[in-house]
């Protein structure tokens, strides 16, 4: 690393310089827990929050802190950040670790650790976190020499924000953090990086190629993904939709970055997408993936998936493009600065798209959006899980939603419409006890905006113990259980594809009153199970000041649909509302291959998949 710097030094210990230069860098809060190895740092800690320079978050367990943090930087864009002592407080955190990772959420991550003289002799409570975390950090350091640590928190706060965001490790052997040295402060921009530029810009021979297939287009489609959230690329992709009319549908990363209640939004795509969304993604012409990595979530079978289509992918990380999917065109740059000049460019070509050129192709979408509209039950005596989100999203529309993972998770999906950085969920990971801790983290970042978590049960009770942070805290966050007593997602997939066995997903057994618990850990507890108080409960949730846990008991064997089965393409789901078939029977048409019933405007057959 290179560091310019002309300030004077000063005596000062490790554990002075990471706060100091954590302060330096924006930092305000920090979740945390501490331990023997990290106490040092703690202590300097203890006098930066005295003097109000920083604020620590005390979670209940590691794993919360580092989803607290994870929140923290989703809802903000800024980097999160979270303590841990050595042994198992840093193993705690490989979990929050990883689900960073996985959706490209920038963190800083600083753990204790044994002496430097001890490490590798088994010493008490020590781990190698810089080995074990490896394949899930963007980068790691074990700080060997305190006269390094200014330069390492510069350098650890650059690499998690540049290019594409990502998780940095910062290891601290405790004799690091009481020894003393003379420090010299390094600011944020004064680390120098030469052999880590990322690309930004993108090709201009590629912008050529791209303006070209756009030209060429009957039936666009925009495939947004969690990039577009990290870049801040949201107006821009409004503009390139509106000017072109391209319908839009983004991932569940992806969620925000395009207004939902806008007529060319079709909604998530991908396994419990819209049925809508993934049609258009099997009759598409092009499909311009913008921060978008086609996960196996929504690609279906990889082969069949856009199969009719050419591809622009346009991504900051170089590795994820051809990855899974060759494009015709290929875009290496940040989402925002790649679409500003795709735009111009387009706009310098005087390409006005012909709106009669596909409004066909937006008209056939309007036909699916009708005849495959999104499913909310209504029952006289039981309340629907969708029709608890719908009710959220009519209350609260404007609030940061975070998730954990499961079917609630895919309907709060479905039915939400979220602005950016206002979805706040685990995707690629899917972790389970993410949803609490990360409101936690949201609500701390964003005092006065509203911050609900729709959880369920059996997630729940992955932290649960975080309810004693909101409590000691006062953190204002509303968290619905959407309570079935099952491991829903787990049982959807033992009835339709192991026999209904139901093996180890049923919760009711043991289950705690969420009302009481609420309660013993001095947070406010409701329980809800007649759908006629539902929305006058959420109501009362909403206005009370202070933390609130409403448990909401639903229809016990609701599954979510539509659903892509595993080994299908996304245009043979199950689950779609058979009215639709009913109301177009004089437009069915029959599957040369197996025989099926088809919609003829299917383009495959929904049992066997043969291109009609």
């Amino acid at each position: 690393m290179q560091v310019q710097t002309h300030q004077a030094t000063q005596r000062a210990t490790g554990a002075f310089a990471l706060i100091d230069s954590l302060r330096r860098h924006g930092v305000k809060h920090i979740f945390g827990y501490p331990g023997g190895a990290i106490l040092p740092i703690y202590d300097e800690l203890f006098k930066a929050e005295e003097a109000g320079d920083l604020r620590h978050i005390l979670v209940r367990h590691e794993q919360g802190a580092a989803h607290a943090a994870d929140g923290y930087a989703r809802a903000t864009g800024q980097v999160g950040v979270c303590f841990a002592t050595s042994g198992p407080g840093a193993t705690n955190l490989v979990t929050g670790i990883a689900t960073a990772q996985m959706d490209s959420i920038p963190m800083v991550v600083v753990t204790g650790q044994v002496a430097r003289a001890a490490i590798g002799s088994d010493a008490f409570q020590e781990t190698d976190i810089y080995g074990i975390t490896l394949p899930i950090v963007k980068h790691s350091y074990v700080v060997r020499d305190p006269q390094q640590m200014a330069a390492i928190v510069a350098e650890a706060f650059y690499i998690a924000q540049t290019g594409r965001p990502g998780p940095v490790l910062i290891d601290v052997p405790k004799d690091v953090g009481i020894e003393e040295f003379d420090y010299v402060p390094v600011e944020p921009g004064q680390v120098k990086l030469p052999g880590y530029r990322p690309t930004t810009k993108g090709n201009p021979r590629q912008f050529f190629h791209a303006i070209n297939l756009i030209r060429q287009a009957k039936r666009p489609l925009l495939y947004v993904g969690g990039g577009a959230i990290a870049s801040g690329a949201h107006a821009e992709i409004r503009q390139l939709a509106e000017h072109f009319q391209i319908p839009v549908t983004t991932t569940l990363m992806g969620k925000g970055a395009f207004d939902e209640h806008h007529p060319l939004a079709v909604g998530m795509l991908g396994m419990h997408g819209t049925a809508y969304a993934n049609f258009a993604v099997s009759e598409c012409d092009l499909l311009i993936a913008v921060g978008a990595r086609f996960d196996d979530r929504v690609t279906g079978k990889l082969d069949e998936f856009a199969s009719r289509a050419k591809v622009i992918h346009i991504d900051i990380d170089p590795a994820e493009v051809g990855k899974n999917r060759v494009p015709e065109v290929p875009i290496v740059g940040d989402v925002k600065r790649v679409l500003q000049s795709l735009i111009e460019r387009l706009e310098e070509a005087g390409i006005a798209q012909d709106l009669a050129n596909t409004q066909e192709w937006r008209d056939r979408i309007e036909n699916w959006r009708q005849d495959y509209p999104l499913n909310v039950p209504r029952y006289a005596d039981q309340i629907s899980p969708q029709s608890v989100i719908t009710e959220l999203a009519q209350q609260a529309p404007y609030a940061y939603y975070t998730t954990d993972v499961g079917q609630h998770q895919m309907w709060a999906a479905q039915f939400l419409k979220n602005g950016p950085r206002q979805w706040i969920s685990s995707a690629g990971l899917g972790t389970m006890g993410f949803g609490l801790p990360a409101a936690m983290g949201a609500k701390v970042a964003l005092p006065e905006s509203q911050v609900i978590c729709i959880s369920g049960d059996a997630s729940f009770q992955m932290n649960l113990q975080e309810l004693g942070t909101l409590s000691q805290f006062g953190i204002d966050v509303k968290t619905v259980i959407v309570n079935n007593g099952w491991q829903g997602m787990v049982r959807q997939w033992q009835q339709s594809f192991f026999g209904e066995r139901y093996s180890s997903s049923n919760m009711e057994v043991g289950m705690p009153d969420f009302e009481l618990l609420a309660q013993a850990f001095g947070v406010k507890g409701m329980t809800v199970r007649d759908p006629n108080r539902l929305a006058a409960a959420i109501a009362e949730m909403l206005a009370y000041e202070g933390p609130v846990l409403m448990d909401v008991r639903v229809r016990r064997d609701e599954n979510c649909y539509p659903m892509i089965p595993p080994g299908k393409n996304n245009a043979q789901m199950v689950g779609l509302p058979e009215r639709a078939m009913l109301d177009r029977a004089i437009e069915l048409t029959y599957c040369t291959h197996c025989g099926a019933k088809n919609p003829s405007t299917n383009r495959f057959c929904p049992d066997c998949g043969t291109k009609i």
